[in-house]
């Protein structure tokens, strides 16, 4: 799994590449939690993952409340089927915001 950061006007975009699994799931975690510590909203660009298991939902879930417990924005962008599946099951795709685009999400 590789890790992307860049800035979209306010927001700190993460953008994760390949499987995230148990072993890489930390990793995210860090990501997230380090960019929402320092106040910054979190856009997490999931369009180049391939798979996520639920230690890497258990990642995002928990950036989420972060996020929300500072009043922060978080959402997930361009998020890829396999990833999309995985949050349809969970019916978590009726919790996160999601949004095509990072441009579309620092819109919203």
């Amino acid at each position: 799994m590789d890790v992307t950061k860049k800035t979209e006007g306010e927001y700190a975009v993460i953008a994760l590449d390949g499987e995230i699994d148990l072993h890489c799931s930390p990793q995210v975690r860090d990501e997230i939690l380090g960019e929402l510590n320092q106040d910054k909203p979190v856009l997490v660009d999931l369009f180049a993952v391939s798979y996520i298991d639920s230690s890497g939902i258990a990642s995002l879930v928990e950036g989420f409340q972060l996020a929300k417990s500072k009043n922060l924005d978080f959402a997930l962008v361009a998020v890829s089927d396999a990833v999309m599946q995985v949050l349809q099951l969970a019916r978590l795709d009726k919790v996160f915001p999601i949004h095509p685009t990072a441009q579309d999400a620092a819109n919203a």
